[in-house]
């Protein structure tokens, strides 16, 4: 193996998840397609020009059974250089985070937000 190379997210909202991975977390539109057959959008996204995640829409998804400890994937973690930078940028889509933790084993200090989904978000300082 190489890497990851995505992480698939189903939404319940399209437009407002895609206004917030676009706006919020500023990630650049790769494609974006409309697959009739299945009634769904499909959302490629990336980070700096790197393919990282696909946004999805389906009719009437389950939702999330619990957060963040239910099985399947936790959360989508981000490094970032500046912590409070990214969380004043968070706070003026309002969207806040939680309070800033600092990591037990790394000593970096990180935080919480939640997609539109509730699907935790973690901003890891570099």
């Amino acid at each position: 193996m190489n890497k990851v190379h995505h992480a698939a997210i189903i939404c319940s909202n399209y437009e407002v998840s895609k206004k917030f991975y676009i706006e919020v977390l500023e990630l650049e539109i790769i494609r974006e397609v409309y697959r009739e057959e299945r009634k769904s959008y499909k959302l490629d996204l990336a980070l700096k020009g790197e393919y990282i995640i696909e946004l999805f829409s389906f009719p009437n998804p389950p939702k999330r059974p619990s957060r963040p400890e239910s099985c399947g994937l936790r959360h989508l973690a981000f490094e970032v250089d500046d912590l409070e930078k990214i969380i004043a940028h968070c706070n003026k889509h309002d969207v806040i985070a939680e309070p800033i933790r600092i990591d037990e084993f790394t000593n970096k200090r990180f935080t919480f937000i939640a997609d539109p989904d509730d699907l935790p978000i973690e901003f890891y300082e570099k």
